[in-house]
């Protein structure tokens, strides 16, 4: 559940993108268990005929609730769908976010950081990557593990900048620009309210760092991989992680 506190003058229930729960009035004034039928004594009264008899009399007790307390109705990391009972957990979740639209999104966003960090970086000299061919002369390889001083810098930068931008953006709304443009949010799995600074910091470092200091394309496709194979929630790795899931903003 999120831990920040609300904005000054802005009650928690203000939030546009806060999941309201699902109505619960009972019908006609009445109890959620329904009326009992005319004629029946009151619970804990003497038995009757419509009391079937037993000791003390009256209705029974109303169920248990089911064990658990999912985020949108049903338990997040406990049983799926129907098990044991327990309401779906995608009841009166807002829509989950399509694959193709958190690419895309994704996309803008390294777009938005990569081109300005690009632009720095053309007046300096030197490589994100060095190493040293077989005949002396200096080549770039991008998967080697061999960093010089500028590019170690560089490469420190990019860590700053992707992970700080992601973390700052998610925090304060739930929404990168990539995000805001297309009508997605991130949003707090057992509650539906945009993730704290931990849940989104650590949702960025598991987003952003292996792609920069190690292997960005393998990265990339794994992220891909546990998004389309997760169910019911479709969260990646970072997903995991921060405890979140990506969902259409709903007007």
């Amino acid at each position: 559940m999120s831990t920040d506190q609300p904005r000054p003058g802005e009650s928690p229930e203000d939030d546009p993108f806060l999941k309201k729960p699902p109505d619960q009035t009972p019908p006609s004034g009445g109890s959620p268990y329904g009326s009992p039928p005319p004629g029946t004594p009151p619970p804990g009264g003497p038995a009757g005929p419509a009391s079937g008899g037993g000791a003390g009399g009256g209705f029974p007790p109303p169920p248990p609730p089911p064990p658990g307390g999912g985020p949108y109705g049903g338990d997040p990391y406990g049983g799926g769908p129907g098990s044991y009972g327990a309401p779906d957990p995608l009841a009166g979740m807002p829509p989950l976010a399509h694959f193709g639209k958190r690419l895309l999104a994704r996309i803008i966003d390294v777009l938005l950081i990569a081109i300005p960090l690009y632009l720095i970086q053309l007046p300096f000299e030197g490589n994100r990557f060095v190493i040293e061919s077989n005949n002396g002369e200096d080549a770039t390889e991008v998967f080697t593990r061999a960093y010089n001083g500028s590019g170690l810098l560089w490469t420190l930068i990019a860590i700053v900048a992707y992970i700080g931008y992601d973390t700052l953006m998610v925090k304060r709304n739930g929404q990168t620009l990539g995000k805001r443009w297309l009508g997605l949010r991130v949003a707090m799995l057992n509650d539906g309210t945009v993730p704290p600074t931990n849940a989104s910091l650590s949702r960025a470092a598991m987003l952003w760092l292996p792609a920069l200091l190690c292997c960005p394309c393998i990265w990339e496709l794994v992220l891909i991989i546990t998004i389309l194979a997760d169910r019911p929630y479709r969260q990646g790795l970072h997903d995991k992680v921060g405890k979140t899931v990506v969902v259409t903003v709903v007007a």
